[in-house]
C-alpha cells in the first residue's frame, strides 16, 4: 500500500553533500570551543529538507566513516546505530534514530553498481554510523524516511567515486535522495584557529568547483582536488571529502550550488546541492 505522504508520480531528487559536524556535537553541551560553535550548522540541517521537491521515498547516504575493499551497501530492514565516536558524554551513546532501512533500495544499488562494473557487497549487520544518524536526527527528526548507507571504496580514488555516483544517478528519478556526508574541511590536528586560513582557501576553491559552468569542468577539477590550494592541509586524508565525489557524480549534468558556507568556530565549512 502506498504511503499517502509520498507523491503519486516519481520525482527527481537533487543530490547533497553535507558536513555532519564533530561527533555528537548537536546533542551535547559543546566544551571544546564556544558553546554556540555548531548552532548555525544545526539550524541549517534542521531546515534543509524544506527545499526538496517532495518527501523522498528513501535516502541513500555515503558517509566518510565507512570504507571497504568493495563498495558495500547496508541491507538491514531495521539498522541499528554504530557509535563510532570516542570521549564524549555518556548520554550521547544512548541516542536513538530508529529509521527503517530499505532492502529494496539496497538491492537496486547493488544492481546498478554491478552493471557499471563495480561489484557490490552487502552487509545486514553494521549500524548507521554517526556520519549518518547525527545529521539525519536533525534533517528527518521523526526517523520516518528509510535510510540506506553505502560505503566508500578503499583507495579513495576520486575518479572512481565520481563514476560510482554516476552509476547511481537513475535512483534520483525514483524519488531517492542521494547524500554524501563528510566535511569540507577535516584536519583533526588543526581543527581550530590553526586551520582558519587553510579552511577558507580550500573552501573557496570547492565553492568555485561545485559551481563550475559545466559538469565536465566540475568533475575534472574534483578528480584533481589534491592539487587545489591548501588541499592537503584541509584533508590530510580524503575520506571526508570523497562523499562529495559520489554526490557530484550522481548529479549528471545538473548544476551545483552552495547551500551553506559559514565559519563554524574558526573553520569555514560548506554544504552543496546538485540539481
Amino acid at each position: 500500500m502506498e504511503r499517502p505522504d509520498l507523491p503519486a508520480q516519481p520525482v527527481r531528487q537533487p543530490t547533497w553533500f553535507i558536513p555532519h559536524g564533530g561527533g555528537p556535537c548537536f546533542f551535547m553541551e559543546w566544551t571544546r570551543g564556544p558553546a554556540d560553535t555548531w548552532h548555525r550548522l544545526q539550524a541549517f540541517l534542521e531546515q534543509i529538507a524544506g527545499g526538496l521537491p517532495a518527501r523522498p521515498r528513501a535516502v541513500l547516504v555515503v558517509s566518510g566513516h565507512w570504507e571497504t575493499p568493495r563498495v558495500t551497501v547496508n541491507t538491514a530492514a531495521a539498522p541499528p546505530l554504530y557509535f563510532d565516536y570516542y570521549g564524549f558524554p555518556e548520554h550521547t551513546y544512548r541516542l536513538t534514530y530508529p529509521a527503517p532501512g530499505s532492502p529494496t533500495l539496497a538491492a537496486q544499488v547493488a544492481t546498478l553498481l554491478g552493471e557499471a562494473g563495480f561489484p557490490c557487497a552487502t552487509d545486514g549487520e553494521r549500524g548507521l554510523d554517526h556520519g549518518v544518524f547525527i545529521p539525519f536526527k536533525l534533517i528527518f527528526p521523526d526517523a520516518d524516511v528509510p535510510v540506506v548507507q553505502m560505503s566508500l571504496r578503499e583507495g579513495l580514488d576520486p575518479a572512481e567515486h565520481l563514476a560510482i555516483g554516476a552509476a547511481l544517478a537513475p535512483l534520483r528519478d525514483d524519488n531517492v535522495l542521494i547524500v554524501g556526508s563528510g566535511m569540507s574541511y577535516h584536519n583533526l590536528r588543526a581543527f581550530g584557529e590553526a586551520g582558519r586560513d587553510a579552511s577558507k582557501v580550500f573552501d573557496d576553491w570547492l565553492g568555485e568547483t561545485v559551481g563550475a559552468p559545466t559538469a565536465a569542468q566540475r568533475n575534472a577539477r574534483l578528480r584533481e582536488w589534491a592539487a587545489a590550494p591548501a588541499a592537503r592541509f584541509a584533508h590530510p586524508r580524503e575520506e571526508h571529502l570523497l562523499p562529495l565525489m559520489v554526490a557530484a557524480g550522481a548529479a549528471g549534468d545538473d548544476a551545483g550550488r552552495t547551500l551553506f558556507s559559514e565559519r563554524v568556530g574558526a573553520l569555514q565549512l560548506s554544504a552543496y546541492s546538485f540539481g
